[in-house]
């Protein structure tokens, strides 16, 4: 498969549709839905074509997930630059557990599973948002910080079935 669209839902711009070949998951948008000029805090998830750069997993809790993407475990170290003054911004980082950022390791399961999306980052521009994932959701699908999120057996389902250059169109990009 090389590619997924996500569409949000006419009764809920925070909530949405990932569509793959045949078949159509729910999914939880950013709490502002979809965004054109998505900027970093905005809570938008961007209007835009994002290939799938590569996945992460907590191998503690699942086993190793089939895929052809670039695939690695989370350690307790990764975190995600979301500091605009940072000259890492955009970037996985090495940090510390319980120093800021965006903790890759976190206590709830949202990151169990999830799949980097190329956004902001060839080349990256400060302020123009970070840390954009397809992840697993919360309860009740409520929005993200800007991320797509499908529930755990979708990834069981898509991730042996997608491309190395896949790539997930949000909105009408």
């Amino acid at each position: 498969m090389t590619s997924l669209r996500v569409f949000a839902s006419i009764r809920d711009k925070r909530k949405g549709f990932l569509i793959a070949g045949h078949a159509i998951f729910p999914c939880a948008l950013g709490r502002s839905g979809i965004v054109v000029g998505k900027r970093e805090g905005d809570g938008g998830t961007p209007r835009a074509r994002l290939p799938l750069r590569r996945a992460f997993y907590r191998a503690e809790r699942m086993p190793r997930p089939r895929t052809l993407l670039a695939l690695r475990a989370i350690t307790a170290r990764d975190a995600w630059c979301d500091d605009m003054a940072d000259r890492r911004y955009n970037r996985l980082i090495d940090r510390p557990p319980g120093m800021a950022e965006e903790r890759l390791a976190r206590a709830d399961h949202l990151y169990d599973v999830i799949v980097e999306l190329g956004w902001n980052d060839d080349p990256v521009i400060r302020g123009r948002g970070s840390a954009i994932f397809w992840h697993l959701p919360r309860a009740g699908f409520t929005p993200t910080a800007g991320c797509v999120a499908v529930e755990r057996h979708v990834f069981q389902k898509l991730l042996p079935r997608l491309s190395r250059d896949c790539v997930m169109i949000v909105g009408r990009a």
